[in-house]
């Protein structure tokens, strides 16, 4: 009979150690997963973060540009700044997003990136005035909207301070952009 062929159950040892063993890494498993989901950024404070990144990522590659084609001294000056203020701002960015896991963009988006390449193709006033245009106006228009709407309804409490933080110096150079471009637009031609 095959029955009685087959060992009884007490006669097989039973793997007790590797059975807890097993258990207790499972239990490890399971508290890592769900800490980890408890820390996690959610995904619009995510977008928030990485288009911030690569906003102060052209406002830099664009002013840095500037710096070497402007003849200018109140576009250099505004460029100066932009490069100092935005990599200070994008150093705490990355600090913030490294502590929450979130790895960022080094560079500006595509579509920046192209904009960034036009303006490159400029020269003299007409470079200066489009810089003005869409670096001191246009690109801070958009910052400040992004870092306005990020400040109330980010549900992260430390994005939310990040951009209600930041948001002040961004207004600040909103108004110094449009005092730029206005004194280029004025000036003799």
């Amino acid at each position: 009979m095959l029955l009685t062929s087959l060992p009884s159950l007490s006669s097989i040892p039973l793997r007790r150690p590797v059975l807890k063993g097993a258990s207790a890494l499972c239990l490890v498993g399971l508290t890592l997963a769900c800490n980890a989901y408890a820390d996690s950024v959610p995904s619009q404070d995510k977008n928030f973060m990485t288009k911030a990144a690569e906003a102060g990522n052209a406002e830099v590659a664009a002013s840095k540009i500037a710096l070497e084609k402007s003849s200018n001294p109140d576009v250099k000056e505004f460029a100066q700044k932009m490069i100092g203020e935005h990599t200070q701002v994008g150093n705490q960015l990355k600090q913030l997003a490294s502590g929450k896991d979130v790895s960022l963009p080094s560079e500006p988006s595509l579509v920046q990136r192209t904009e960034i390449a036009v303006l490159e193709k400029l020269k003299g006033s007409t470079f200066d005035k489009r810089y003005a245009s869409m670096i001191g106006v246009s690109a801070h228009e958009d910052a400040v909207k992004l870092f306005q709407k990020n400040s109330t309804s980010a549900k992260d409490p430390d994005v939310k301070n990040f951009a209600a933080q930041t948001l002040p110096g961004l207004q600040q150079h909103l108004q110094m952009g449009r005092d730029l471009k206005q004194k280029l637009d004025t000036a003799k031609k």
